[in-house]
Order: C-alpha cells, then structure tokens, then sequence
C-alpha cells in the first residue's frame, strides 16, 4: 500500500469555538504541524463548513452559540462527515458520556497543550476508521455505536489479557470475522465470552 512521506500534510482541521484567543491559540498549534485550518464561530457554521469542505477533522467546543458542540458533533457523525473530537473546559463525566454517545471519538479537557492535542487527534482519526469499518457493515447509527462499544469492551480484554496495543487488537477482530464470515460485531461478543481467543 503507498503511504504518503508526510501523512499529516496538508490535513485539513475545522475548529469551531466561540472564543476568539482559544480558537487563535489551536490554530497556531495545527498550523506548526502543517495543519490547514477553516474556522468557525458556533456550532451550526461548523456543521455547514463540516459539509462543504470535507475536513480531516472536526475540533468542537461544546459551548458555543446557534448550536451548541454536542448537537453539531451529533450532526457531524451521523452524516459521516469527519471525525469530531470534543473540546470542553468541563471534565464533568456526564457531557463526556453524552459526547461519546453521539459519536464524538475523542476530547479534551481545556486548557491544554500542543502535547495533549497532538495525540488527541491521532485517537479520532484511528477510531474513525475502525467505525467507519463498522458502518460498513451496519447503516444505523445507535446500532454502530453499539457495535462500537462492544468492539471497545473486545480490545480492550485484548490489549489487557494478551498484551495486544490497540491497533493489534483491531486487525486481530478484522482478521477473525473475515475468516469466520462474522460481523465484527459477533466476532467481539464472542471473545468477550470467551469463545474466540488468539492463539498463543
């Protein structure tokens, strides 16, 4: 498969939030990456902009005027836009949970630095792709989120149990319903029964 020298270049990132000196500071962090950025100031510019440009990633606040970060991630995730990681000031647990219901891959809690935005982005685009895997086998999003949760609960007794990371475990769920004709789905619930294991 060719790669890219430079997977990031020209990488397009959408940030949305509602305050000027934030949205300044992250630009300049993506830009010293080689990140293109588009901006916007609320949720619902962000959506659109999501549906004209196509970025590789959607950076939301989740407090933002029009519409707020969670209804636009919501929005984002269903039409299969990009990628959405959740920017919040708030480390509540529950805007978290509800961010991860509605399809956000990852977040964070501000005030952050480059090294914590960094490997944030990595985390939503690899998970994107392992959903994007899923949703090819299922069109529903309430049931691709679960199919998600289940294939998270499968890494991680992979990545706990046999020592796997993260990208091992995927491929090893990948390689395991390909061979059994299984979704990844079933193939998740049965080494979370016990009844697929890797061999040693």
């Amino acid at each position: 498969m060719s790669r890219m020298t430079d997977p990031k270049s020209k990488t397009r990132v959408l940030i949305a939030e509602d305050d000027a000196i934030i949205r300044m500071d992250l630009k300049e962090m993506l830009e010293e990456e080689d990140y293109e950025v588009l901006e916007a100031g609320d949720g619902a510019a962000a959506v659109q902009l999501a549906r004209d440009e196509q970025p590789s990633l959607v950076i939301l606040d989740i407090k933002m005027p029009v519409m707020d970060g969670l209804a636009a991630a919501q929005k984002i995730s269903e039409e299969r836009l990009a990628p959405v990681l959740i920017l919040t000031a708030y480390s509540q647990r529950e805007l978290v949970e509800r961010a991860a219901q509605i399809g956000a891959m990852a977040y964070l809690v501000k005030p952050f630095q480059k090294q914590d935005l960094l490997p944030a982005i990595e985390i939503a685009k690899g998970r994107y792709q392992q959903l994007a895997s899923l949703a090819d086998e299922v069109g529903d999003l309430t049931e691709r989120l679960e199919s998600r949760k289940q294939v998270e609960r499968a890494k991680g007794v992979l990545i706990d149990r046999y020592g796997m990371n993260e990208g091992d475990a995927f491929r090893f769920l990948q390689q395991a319903a390909m061979d059994r004709r299984l979704s990844m789905r079933e193939v998740a619930e049965a080494i979370l029964s016990g009844s697929v294991t890797p061999s040693p």
